[in-house]
């Protein structure tokens, strides 16, 4: 009889995603037989909610496979999922990416009941694995993990103690990756990791994000587009702005993990950056790629903010000028320092969430606008839909080739939707 594949859930970011497809191929090369497999997301208490109702889900949906819990709120809280009696393992992130792991679980006469929660301490990583995948996204897109962990401690983040302290995949093999991938048709490759402005403090040197782009662009001359995720603007390099300014296959969309929009807010999260320091930073890159465009994560509702701080951030949107915003409602993680300090009421955070959204929606409705006549390259993710080099997606009336670029001038927009 044909052994069944196991089951994946993804919850979270893009780096969680890109490391199931990592686990897929472990556990293939493993013969892990009828399995669920749930990669959790610790960033939110919503989002472990979440993660355990969707494994009550998992559970009942397969009733006879060994259930196994992973990913940043398995490790942060691994009693939690032990408990759940759906719950059949609890494996950590590092765990989770080591081949024996997955070797033990498709022999279980090897594994004993001791076993059953396998978490070690993640501050104890030191190095992170470039994983090798085929690519993950889309047939057009590819992802490659350079980094991994944060040293910073921002009061309202787990994250951290999910991921444990920076480190970094040496150049060499990013850049191998790289060109496996372009071998294989990909015609753009994005940069992810938790820090990604850390890249390099740890190797041999201390190289920086910029010069690892760098690297990137010259020795895979025929990749079309690179492009790198969310960044944190004060730790910007030199080379890199000078790669924003002269490398056109860079793409000109970056994602800022800028928070808030209030000094005394920033403060009391211990960010590394004022608001002027945001607003300086996007004046520069704008100045350098005048087509560059901006998403950011931006929390609503953070402990002891008032309405005054809460219009700095509405205010920010406009000063650096974003396009797509993330918003988070704040959620309070037990352990972090931001828990500690005075709540705001639920359904406060809730309104200012959304009073936000309404402010990122606006602002990415001006940019479509502005889009329309404008001619752009697009990279087609399926046959209908595409995504410029700001990364807005364009709908198609008729079928392109999957993976191409091809040139698209914009007659219109709907809803977020470039439409050409």
């Amino acid at each position: 009889m044909d052994r069944r594949a196991p089951v994946f859930h993804t919850l979270g970011c893009r780096l969680n995603a890109y490391e199931t497809e990592a686990m897929k191929r472990l556990t293939d090369e493993a013969g892990l037989g009828d399995a669920v497999v749930v990669n959790t997301c610790a960033v939110t208490q919503e989002a472990v909610r979440k993660a355990r109702q969707d494994i009550r889900r998992l559970r009942r949906e397969n009733p006879n496979a060994t259930v196994i819990v992973t990913g940043c709120a398995a490790q942060t809280d691994p009693d939690t999922f032990a408990a759940m009696p759906e719950v059949d393992r609890v494996i950590g992130n590092t765990e989770k990416m080591a081949p024996q792991t997955w070797r033990s679980f498709a022999a279980p006469d090897l594994v004993g009941e001791t076993e059953r929660v396998q978490v070690d301490d993640i501050m104890s990583v030191t190095e992170t694995a470039g994983h090798l995948i085929d690519g993950f996204g889309t047939r057009s897109r590819a992802y490659v993990q350079v980094q991994n962990g944060c040293d910073h401690r921002c009061t309202f983040c787990i994250i951290p103690y999910g991921r444990g302290n920076s480190r970094s995949v040496p150049a060499g093999v990013v850049v191998d990756q790289i060109r496996r991938l372009r071998e294989n048709g990909f015609n753009e490759v994005v940069l992810t990791g938790v820090d990604l402005t850390s890249w390099g403090a740890d190797l041999p040197g201390t190289p920086k994000l910029g010069d690892l782009v760098r690297r990137i662009l010259k020795l895979v001359p025929d990749l079309p587009r690179l492009r790198i995720s969310s960044i944190d603007s004060i730790e910007v390099d030199e080379a890199l702005m000078e790669a924003i300014a002269t490398e056109p296959r860079l793409m000109p969309h970056m994602h800022l993990s800028l928070q808030h929009g209030h000094d005394l807010i920033l403060k009391r999260m211990k960010r590394r950056h004022l608001r002027d320091d945001a607003i300086r930073f996007c004046e520069e890159a704008r100045r350098l790629r005048p087509d560059m465009v901006f998403g950011a994560d931006i929390i609503a509702g953070f402990p002891t903010e008032t309405e005054e701080h809460f219009e700095g951030s509405l205010r920010l949107v406009e000063e650096c000028g974003l396009t797509w915003l993330h918003v988070f409602p704040y959620s309070a993680r037990p352990g972090t320092p931001a828990a500690r300090m005075p709540q705001l009421h639920g359904q406060l955070v809730k309104e200012r969430a959304a009073r936000l959204r309404e402010a990122g929606a606006r602002a990415a409705e001006a940019h479509l606008s502005a889009q329309v006549g404008r001619t752009h390259a697009v990279l087609m993710e399926n046959a209908r839909m595409g995504r410029t080099e700001q990364f807005a997606e364009v709908l198609f009336s008729e079928d392109r080739p999957v993976g191409d670029i091809v040139s698209a001038t914009v007659s219109g927009h709907e809803g977020t939707q470039l439409l050409a």
